[in-house]
């Protein structure tokens, strides 16, 4: 199987180099399908490569003699009094009068092509002008309240010199998989991908080699693959190559993060944040005329395509459950849980931004916890699958290492019940845990402790009114011949004379 780096070389080859697929193979020494499978592929969430086309330019032909001699020439030069693409083609209009039919762009493509195999230059150096559609990334710290927990996170910014137009998200981390999604989410708000963007040498997805060279990781490799963007890295420790997106993190953080967020899930959040980002385009430009919204028009004209597979952020490993069907990550420090029968056991999880999912023999999910961030350690039980089990096997309960993970108020509630009543117990605590949480059915529980009851029926009916469940009533139909109620008047003397009579009668 070739590597994520051999898959990129080969594209490269065909696309970048203009190479066809039996010098590929040749050079390669790989089969002819095998180069013609990685050059013609379009989905990439499981597999590798993508590259810009490289174009001919055949409307060029008449007059690229003209083109290369010049730049040719322009190698004795000084470097500032080169041609630049502008200047070639004012000359080539001035030269050709009316038979020049070719668009500024046109020349400005086969001059960049042309100029990097006349001076081999591959270096990454920011062009002097933002051009339409390229965009910079960079991550800020930033505090928030989530469900009244707080948290020193991280946000996501992508914004686009040209327009001045930014776009942020928050998270918990600056891991990779935060960065795909707020890449992601942003490209599918604003519908197209950036056809190049600057990164700074993140650890996450590059590592920097003691040559200078960089080992880009497998899965920014095929993230970037399958949105089809240029990736552009900065020289170390500069980051005033990508000063824009530097001035809107500080932008973002005093107009969108000031005060300190306070929500009660992210992703909504999240999804607000978008929305002010839109509403922040309604006002002039700094430098330039019009507003950074009727800028950021020409920005998405030169947006690529959204890819038609979408992409799924997500990071699967496997991992030994212990005795009590947990797991750990983060070095041990945070701790999830599977189900009872997975204990002792390999277990492969899937990893999001925002969920930690561990998935059974056939892929599917047996828990769904909220990824755990941070360096203290910390806990995710999902005591649903656990209760279940135990539900079915009763007997087994108090031998299991499950009872002395109990809160006492269960514990407690469930010893003074019999084997076939702490059954229905069980399963009736399982559907109250579904209904709202593990810890509203603790509560239910130690007030039912408190009032001296153990039947369900008030352990169900003390969980309604904790949590403000009320079971829907079906309405009350009236049978027919039951005639109309037009008018009611009561009267408290004629009922108190009706009630001592009878009263009176009865002694």
């Amino acid at each position: 199987m070739l590597t994520m780096t051999q898959i990129d070389d080969i594209r490269k080859a065909f696309f970048m180099k203009g190479q066809n697929i039996s010098e590929i193979a040749r050079e390669f020494q790989k089969d002819r399908k095998t180069i013609r499978k990685y050059i013609y592929q379009e989905d990439w969430n499981t597999r590798v490569k993508v590259e810009e086309v490289k174009h001919t330019f055949p409307k060029l032909d008449p007059f690229k003699a003209d083109i290369d001699q010049w730049l040719e020439e322009d190698k004795k030069a000084r470097k500032k009094q080169r041609h630049t693409a502008k200047r070639i083609y004012d000359r080539l209009c001035e030269k050709y009068k009316n038979q020049f039919n070719c668009s500024y762009r046109t020349v400005a493509g086969y001059v960049a092509m042309r100029k990097k195999e006349i001076y081999q230059d591959n270096s990454c150096r920011l062009p002097l002008e933002h051009i339409p559609g390229e965009a910079q990334v960079d991550f800020g710290e930033a505090d928030f309240y989530e469900n009244g927990t707080l948290h020193h996170g991280f946000y996501l910014d992508l914004s686009f010199p040209y327009s001045n137009v930014g776009y942020t998200q928050l998270f918990k981390e600056e891991n990779q998989e935060c960065l795909f999604q707020g890449l992601k989410d942003i490209f599918e708000h604003i519908g197209g991908v950036p056809h190049k963007i600057w990164f700074d040498n993140a650890s996450t997805i590059v590592k920097l080699l003691k040559n200078g060279e960089r080992k880009l990781t497998d899965a920014f490799l095929r993230f970037k693959q399958h949105y089809g963007f240029e990736a552009v890295f900065c020289n170390p420790a500069c980051g005033h190559e990508k000063g824009n997106v530097e001035n809107k993190v500080g932008y973002h953080r005093r107009n969108l993060l000031v005060p300190v967020p306070t929500f009660e899930r992210l992703e909504d959040f999240n999804r607000e944040l978008l929305r002010l980002c839109d509403q922040d385009m309604h006002r002039e430009h700094y430098r330039k005329d019009g507003t950074h919204a009727e800028l950021f028009n020409e920005d998405r004209k030169a947006l690529l395509k959204l890819p038609a597979v979408p992409y799924e952020v997500v990071d699967y490993i496997t991992v030994k459950t212990n005795a009590y069907a947990k797991f750990s990550l983060n070095g041990g420090k945070h701790i999830y849980s599977t189900a009872p029968k997975y204990a002792n056991s390999r277990v492969l999880i899937k990893i999001t931004a925002h969920e930690v999912i561990p998935l059974d023999e056939s892929h599917r999910e047996i828990a769904r916890h909220r990824r755990l961030y941070g360096d203290n350690k910390q806990e995710s039980m999902d005591w649903l699958p656990y209760l279940t089990q135990l539900s079915r096997r009763p007997g087994a309960f108090k031998y299991s290492g499950i009872y002395s993970m109990l809160p006492d108020p269960l514990r407690e509630y469930l010893d003074g019940l019999s084997k076939s009543e702490r059954g229905k117990a069980l399963k009736a605590l399982a559907a109250l845990c579904a209904k709202s949480s593990f810890e509203q059915a603790v509560n239910a529980v130690a007030e039912a402790l408190l009032y001296g009851v153990q039947d369900l029926d008030s352990l169900v009916a003390i969980h309604n009114r904790i949590t403000s469940i009320t079971p829907p009533l079906p309405p009350v139909k009236i049978p027919e011949g039951v005639p109309e109620l037009t008018a009611f008047r009561f009267n408290a003397e004629d009922y108190d004379k009706a009630f001592l009579k009878g009263g009176a009668n009865l002694c």
